[in-house]
């Protein structure tokens, strides 16, 4: 949800003196029970609310939206943020076969993926890749959920670049005594998901008025994170339980490793040399399966 945009929840608030009295035994049922509501049918809604399944969808055309499934994608959307962990968890039960959860989790993945190649700006991508091929010094901050995120990035970004600084944070001060130095000139990649870091946005901002540019990482255009971002990459992370789903995001995030370390072959090839020599000669590795047959 955007800074400053009604929400959906305060917005059904506002209309309910104009419902009609159908209109606002949907809106007093959607107000109770709407992290059940959100994955609900309209004609289950109407059932609840003992209304018609036409006077639901007159309901969310009253609200000005298209029908009822755009009305039921933004309250998902919104929950997405507004949810605690034990609400995420509930609302998934109602998602996912209990009998299959594996398959389950694996096949709403898949569809994430799916959903990215389809989606992902090509020109947001490549613009990224060459601004962080071009920076003086490349800062890398993602908390919560998000830091395997951008550890792993860093990992292989130290592979390419001298100039990488994995922000490591566990309170505000912290944070900008590790960013203190940001300027024109260099990059910072936020990566977050919903519920939105603070702290990454506040990062965020706060570079981009040093004249840095900022690069994100996240489910949306519109959010926190993508209006504090002058290229914006996303990926979906769609709960299908309380976990936040980081397959899509990682995806990208090694589309970006891969087409930089085209960009940079020669250097990596001859890091990577080195790495080799040192991790044989201080044994980093097990090689007893190469040994073994």
């Amino acid at each position: 949800m955007e800074p400053g945009q009604t929400s959906l929840i305060d917005k059904i608030t506002r209309a309910m003196p104009r419902l009609s009295r159908g209109q606002k035994a949907i809106a007093n049922y959607i107000l109770a029970h709407y992290e059940q509501a959100a994955y609900m049918t309209a004609a289950r809604i109407g059932e609840e609310a003992a209304v018609s399944e036409s006077t639901v969808v007159r309901f969310a055309m009253e609200l000005g939206f298209n029908g009822y499934p755009h009305f039921q994608k933004v309250l998902q959307e919104e929950l997405k943020v507004r949810l605690t962990s034990v609400q995420r968890m509930k609302a998934s039960l109602k998602l996912t076969d209990r009998d299959d959860i594996p398959g389950a989790v694996l096949l709403a993945d898949q569809e994430k993926l799916k959903k990215t190649h389809e989606l992902l700006d090509r020109d947001a991508f490549n613009r990224a890749v060459d601004l962080i091929l071009d920076a003086q010094k490349i800062y890398i901050l993602g908390v919560r959920s998000s830091a395997p995120l951008a550890s792993f990035l860093g990992f292989y970004f130290n592979l390419i670049f001298d100039n990488v600084r994995l922000v490591h944070t566990t309170s505000v001060s912290e944070l900008f005594e590790q960013i203190l130095s940001v300027k024109q000139g260099d990059v910072m990649i936020g990566i977050s998901f919903p519920r939105y870091s603070r702290r990454t946005i506040q990062a965020m901002s706060y570079s981009r008025s040093t004249g840095a540019t900022v690069i994100a990482l996240t489910d949306k255009a519109g959010n926190p994170i993508a209006n504090n971002a002058d290229v914006c990459l996303l990926a979906p992370s769609d709960m299908t339980s309380f976990v936040d789903s980081l397959v899509a995001p990682l995806s990208v995030i090694n589309a970006l490793i891969a087409a930089i370390g085209y960009k940079r072959q020669d250097t990596v090839s001859q890091t990577l040399e080195k790495l080799e020599r040192i991790w044989d000669e201080y044994e980093v590795y097990d090689k007893s399966d190469l040994t073994n047959g």
